[in-house]
């Protein structure tokens, strides 16, 4: 399926949301006609009050939650409409990062890493734990770049902090090879010095690896800080899209509702 020339993706964007709805429950909308771009680089920053569909519009776009209606185009398909061997396909593409890190609790550091690339090889390769030797050294240099280093590769993921299961976890999305990652809340367990970093690291990957990232977040000065660009949401619905430097105190008071949005 090719995308109409009437709603081509913008310059240097990989992915693009055309009118997309999501119901929970028939005529009661949490995403309310979402239309938007997302370049081919940086961090773009989702900021929104709980419930206005910020988690729903992340879960749309790797399809944990199948839209109402609308397009979601990425790599040359609408994936709103995929199923089956091409949803997976297209899934292995998409890196997520995870508010609860959904780690497999009693198994390696080095595992949890290496199951990024489940998608890739056979199934009896999967069951049998036999990764080829390119993608295990390509595990130990992303444990480095996540700041763990080899000592962690033998660790059952559950006896880990949760800074150190997030970035555990940043690097399990990475070693997909994806032309995507979403974070949902990626910080929100964390303290805040392990919230900076977090964000930090994450900027730091994308930038490096030319790996756009789009992260839903509650913390509007890490938003700020971090993200190239910000959306705010606001009743399921866009009401800010531009620069963090250009997000005002009325941004945030129409985002947030009332002017003690803080």
């Amino acid at each position: 399926m090719t995308m109409p020339a009437s709603q081509t993706l913008a310059a240097a964007s990989v992915l693009g949301i055309r009118h997309l709805r999501k119901e929970y429950r028939a005529g009661v909308p949490v995403l309310k006609d979402i239309n938007l771009d997302i370049g081919g680089e940086g961090v773009t920053a989702i900021i929104g009050p709980s419930g206005t569909g910020k988690s729903t519009l992340i879960r749309c776009i790797n399809r944990l939650v199948d839209p109402t209606s609308g397009e979601i185009w990425f790599e040359g398909q609408d994936i709103a409409k995929v199923q089956g061997s091409g949803l997976r396909h297209i899934r292995r593409r998409i890196g997520m990062v995870f508010q609860e890190y959904n780690l497999v609790e009693r198994l390696s550091v080095m595992e949890n890493i290496l199951s990024g690339r489940l998608g890739y090889i056979p199934v009896w390769r999967a069951f049998l734990r036999k990764f080829p030797d390119a993608d295990i050294t390509r595990a130990f240099e992303l444990l480095d770049a996540v700041g763990l280093g080899a000592d962690f590769a033998t660790r059952r993921a559950d006896k880990l902090s949760g800074g150190q299961r997030q970035r555990v976890g940043i690097a399990r999305a990475i070693m997909q090879d994806p032309g995507l990652v979403l974070a949902d809340e990626p910080t929100s367990s964390l303290d805040p010095k392990t919230s900076v970093e977090i964000m930090e690291l994450m900027a730091e990957l994308s930038e490096r690896r030319g790996i756009p990232i789009v992260v839903n977040i509650h913390n509007v000065e890490l938003a700020k800080r971090f993200a190239q660009r910000v959306i705010g949401m606001t009743g399921g619905m866009v009401v800010y899209d531009g620069p963090p430097e250009g997000l005002g105190a009325h941004h945030l008071a129409e985002i947030y509702g009332g002017e003690d949005w803080q």
